[in-house]
């Protein structure tokens, strides 16, 4: 006689097995209604999961975070089915949730186009609409095999066969259609419901193997409501607007090309973005007790094999053969092992530590040509690294600085806010369970200490150690990890770094991997779309362009220009023979922050006129001396004149 303990506390009792369904209904038909899927012991199952033990239970509805994944779960097995309907000869093969939304892959002789959707969504619409219940079946592997090859679907039994023989198989159908599937599942179709929308076709490799097959990808979004999807979708329209690689391009920023896959080829105006970010982080980490180093690019593999990073990683880094060396090197994909080096050069006293010990590295890694994407995933790239060496009751002094600092940096930037992850241990790591045990319980402490709140992100930790994932969430609405804090116990004991104690022995010190910006190439990235090209006059590329509007006025403008370049200012001078208006949209266009016209009175009365991006047509008349002080000081870096840290070594308490 099974027990069902609710959310409440309170205690349900039945005579016998009893279904999810069930159970709702006795509770009340209000819920029966509404509910979706349940958590059985905090598993999530199908309401026709048959519960004979004690159990917990939570029932979820649509207003449930879970109900997400579900529907978008659903909804790829609903475009499935309409593909099939559709289309009898294709084959459907696999089609996850992802986020945002899902796909599926199809293996059919045509690849679908975007003019192949509205229809395939329309079915969709219809299957809904019959409100088929999804059944769950358990067929005996063999058995699964034999009825996948009968209906045609070579690809699903490709994926039964590569199971266990152990394996049970579950089958969903739903109407006259079934799908390999592990669930769960909604109770039908019907629960999909209409708010959802395909967005897109790609081609993508069976399996991802470039060797395979080439399947047709269709890709869709799905939601809990209309308000939810139209709320998306015009999301992805001010993305659309806000794309990097557009803005970058009116912008005369950077350009990519296929000679050099993955690298960016940055133009001046590209260029000057990226000096100033990279001068501001370094005056802050300066400000923060950093030294900067320079390591090498091209590193033996004997290195990569002793931290490990050969093993765990080969398959991502750029390889290098000298034949008359008979040596193996790689391209630096990360700078840890080298820093490694520096503090192991000379034998350190504790009285050093923390050692925080910063490098603007490069550092190159393969990525699959399909998931390059502009400036944002490249294959070689800039990070503003650091590794702090320190003891283990340092932990917690250095976690509040970095966060102090970080939190800094992204409101110079324009983030207010972030959110914090705790990734802990991944299946694949290095190091044993003793030593995760001890990395990840020092960083927790470390969080609680200072007062940092963060949300765990199960698997998700680095090879070497557990770390704090930073989450900014730009201005619509997306989340961009940017910043990382790891706790590593591993590569000092594999790369035998030591240091002096106070009782004259040798000891391990704890190396902690940080970054806050990360890439610079992505953080780029970031901002172009953050600001929609619009920057902060202090990080515009170009801050001031002097347009005239009759020639007679040259000398004038050529003198104020020359005045503002000697107060530090990024100036520009169009004294073309064009009319104003022309000049002004298309300094406008390039998203220049200042516009300063010039015409025959204000060169007359000693005045210049500005106009300022996105205020429109309007002016502000000043003399010229007054609007060269008043930009020079709305260009300063933020970081200008903020007081000093006090001290690098005091247990500080986290501002956040």
């Amino acid at each position: 006689m099974p027990s069902i303990t609710l959310p409440d506390g309170s205690v349900r009792y039945f005579d016998e097995p009893v279904s999810g369904l069930s159970i709702a209904q006795s509770i009340g038909a209000g819920l029966a209604r509404a509910v979706l899927a349940m958590k059985l012991d905090d598993t999530l199952v199908d309401l026709q999961t048959m519960v004979d033990h004690d159990a917990a239970v939570r029932f979820i509805t649509r207003k449930d975070d879970e109900a997400l994944d579900l529907i978008r779960h659903d909804a790829a097995h609903v475009l499935a089915q309409a593909v099939k309907e559709l289309y009898p000869d294709t084959q459907v093969t696999i089609g996850p949730t992802i986020e945002n939304g899902f796909y599926y892959d199809f293996a059919r002789n045509e690849p679908f186009k975007l003019e192949d959707l509205p229809a395939i969504e329309q079915r969709m619409h219809e299957i809904i609409a019959r409100d088929e219940p999804l059944v769950r079946e358990i067929i005996p592997r063999n058995e699964a095999i034999a009825y996948f090859l009968e209906i045609g679907e070579t690809y699903k039994a490709e994926l039964i066969r590569d199971l266990p023989e152990t394996e049970r198989i579950s089958v969903y159908k739903q109407g006259q259609w079934s799908d390999l599937c592990r669930g769960p599942h909604l109770r039908s179709t019907g629960d999909v419901g209409n708010a959802f929308k395909l967005t897109k076709v790609a081609g993508a490799y069976w399996r991802g193997d470039s060797k395979r097959a080439m399947l047709s990808r269709i890709y869709g979004t799905a939601w809990r409501d209309k308000k939810e999807l139209n709320s998306y979708l015009t999301q992805q329209e001010e993305a659309v607007r806000r794309d990097h690689r557009r803005i970058g391009k009116e912008m005369d920023l950077f350009h990519l090309q296929d000679e050099a896959v993955g690298s960016i080829f940055w133009h001046p105006k590209g260029w000057q973005i990226y000096q100033v970010l990279q001068n501001y982080i370094q005056r802050i980490q300066k400000n923060y007790g950093y030294v900067e180093v320079r390591t090498p690019q091209l590193v033996d593999r004997s290195l990569w094999e002793a931290s490990g990073h050969w093993e765990k990683f080969r398959e991502n880094m750029f390889i290098a053969s000298v034949e008359d060396e008979d040596r193996t090197y790689a391209l630096k994909p990360m700078n840890c092992p080298c820093h490694i080096q520096i503090f192991n050069n000379v034998l350190r006293s504790y009285r050093e530590l923390p050692l925080r010990m910063a490098e603007f590295g490069a550092c190159n890694r393969y990525e699959p040509s399909g998931a390059l994407h502009g400036i944002m995933r490249v294959r070689s790239f800039v990070q503003d690294d650091a590794h702090i060496f320190c003891t283990q009751e340092q932990i917690t002094s250095e976690t509040a600085l970095f966060v102090r600092m970080l939190s800094e940096v992204y409101k110079d930037l324009g983030f207010e806010n972030f959110r914090i992850k705790f990734s802990d241990r991944p299946d694949v790591r290095a190091g044993d369970d003793q030593t995760w045990d001890k990395a990840e319980n020092s960083l927790k402490e470390a969080c609680h200490q200072v007062g940092v709140a963060f949300e765990l992100n199960k698997g998700e930790g680095a090879f070497y150690g557990p770390k704090l994932e930073f989450v900014l969430r730009d201005a619509i609405g997306r989340d961009w990890q940017c910043g990382t804090l790891q706790v590593d116990y591993v590569l000092p004991e594999r790369l035998k770094a030591s240091y002096i104690g106070e009782d004259s022995a040798r000891h391990r010190p704890v190396m902690l991997h940080r970054a806050i910006v990360g890439s610079f190439e992505r953080f780029i990235g970031i901002l172009i779309e953050q600001h929609a090209g619009h920057f902060p006059l202090w990080l515009a590329p170009v801050q001031i362009v002097i347009a005239t509007i009759v020639n007679d006025v040259e000398d004038y403008a050529q003198g104020i220009a020359e005045s503002l370049i000697a107060q530090g200012l990024r100036v520009e001078l169009d004294t073309r023979n064009e009319k104003i208006n022309a000049k002004i949209r298309e300094h406008s266009l390039q998203h220049v922050p200042i516009i300063m016209v010039i015409g025959r009175k204000e060169a007359e009365e000693g005045n210049v006129a500005l106009r300022r991006l996105g205020k429109g047509n309007v002016q502000e008349i000043l003399p010229s001396e007054q609007a060269i002080e008043i930009l020079k000081n709305e260009a300063l870096p933020p970081d200008t004149g903020r007081a000093r840290v006090a001290t690098y070594k005091t247990n500080l308490r986290c501002e956040s």
